[in-house]
């Protein structure tokens, strides 16, 4: 294993764009990348570009008639079938859209291809975490599920056990619902309670299919208005002890970067230097419980200059190795470039000063009248036992 790590990046992903106006704007990949290269990080990694994925990668998650529906609408926006989640509000169908989805999932299934066959060890792609789109509908802003793609290109190449941890501040719907019934993959979604966001899914009991998968999924339905402290508690309180039971032989993570506290389209209060932490313990755990094998996606996020290029290139950062401070200032040439393309005034550090404190012990200080204790023990109530673990 070269134990290099990989960033996924071919610039024709910012072609993913529904629009002017839509809350997914690509220049948050844009602006991201050139961060990313401003840090020189680009030297650190190996900056790879994988192919579009074929419709044979694409029949491992998605229906044949869905993907037709998609390759209709990419030829003929105007044509497209709302029947399969297609020029709606929220998935806008747009010329070229089958190919880029494509691409942007064939991104992720060759990160996930890298770590297994051990060119590298970590890969990471922050294009991707479309983790709404289902076999057979668009959904949430997502075509193609690239993060269920990736999972199920590792089972196809033979791996037993992979756990997939979703922090966006929306449920991770479209993984758990293509795994609902297979053992071999534990989902874990940390999100904003579904009585006050989209996609309304996520609650504690929805624990797997009955049989052999149930307890493979696992949701933390979080109060709006959870903030760093109440976030990585309820983090630590769930995912390393389901992790040390599972075993995973590789774990993919999604850094949705919406539970951000500016975040136009969500309720929670999470900063930037929570993310970072989130971000920095994932990479332990994929350590710790699957031999450093870990592949990282990006996800939502629409403070597309504030936030979304900051958290996302200490993502690549950490998994590079080579973290950054958060006190370290953004590049002057990067500020002047955020400027000249979006008039917006850049973030001056690489921190919200926020300087979170992470309590890793879940019995120490639980508050059983606290509404972030009451989400963390539904969650280890309705799953825990059925992983042979006390809630």
């Amino acid at each position: 294993m070269s134990g290099r790590a990989q960033l996924m990046w071919d610039p024709a992903v910012t072609g993913y764009d529904f629009g002017p106006g839509h809350p997914m704007n690509p220049v948050r990949l844009d602006l991201t990348r050139r961060l990313v290269d401003a840090f020189g990080l680009d030297r650190d990694v190996e900056v790879v570009a994988a192919k579009r994925a074929g419709e044979s990668t694409l029949r491992l998650v998605h229906r044949q008639d869905y993907v037709e529906a998609v390759k209709a609408a990419s030829a003929d926006p105007g044509a497209a079938d709302q029947a399969y989640g297609l020029g709606t509000v929220d998935d806008p169908a747009f010329a070229g859209m089958h190919e880029v989805s494509s691409l942007i999932a064939g991104q992720s299934v060759g990160a996930a291809e890298a770590v297994w066959r051990g060119e590298a060890l970590h890969a990471v792609n922050f294009a991707g975490g479309l983790h709404h789109a289902m076999p057979g509908a668009a959904s949430g802003f997502c075509v193609y599920n690239d993060a269920a793609l990736a999972i199920a290109r590792l089972l196809e190449l033979g791996v037993e056990r992979v756990a997939y941890v979703d922090v966006d501040v929306h449920h991770g719907d479209g993984v758990q619902a293509a795994f609902w019934e297979d053992p071999r993959v534990l989902t874990i979604s940390l999100h904003e309670h579904p009585r006050t966001l989209f996609p309304q899914t996520g609650w504690p009991e929805e624990t797997g299919a009955d049989g052999p998968a149930e307890g493979t999924a696992v949701n933390v339905a979080l109060p709006a208005g959870t903030g760093d402290a109440g976030w990585l508690r309820a983090f630590h309180a769930v995912v390393p002890e389901l992790l040390a039971e599972f075993r995973p032989q590789v774990l993919v993570t999604q850094h949705g970067a919406d539970t951000h506290f500016e975040d136009p389209l969500a309720h929670l209060a999470v900063s930037l230097d929570a993310q970072r932490a989130v971000q920095v313990a994932s990479h332990e755990l994929a350590h710790e419980y699957a031999d450093g094998r870990w592949v990282a996606l990006g996800g939502g996020g629409y403070a597309v200059v504030d936030v979304v290029p900051r958290s996302w290139t200490h993502l690549v950062a950490i998994a590079a190795g080579r973290e950054i401070a958060p006190e370290t200032l953004t590049p002057e040439g990067w500020r002047q470039e955020v400027y000249a393309r979006t008039r917006q005034l850049a973030p001056g550090r690489m921190t919200d000063g926020r300087w979170p404190v992470e309590h890793r012990e879940w019995e120490a200080g639980y508050d059983p009248a606290d509404r972030l204790d009451q989400a963390i023990l539904a969650t280890r109530r309705a799953a825990f036992p059925l992983r042979g673990l006390l809630p």
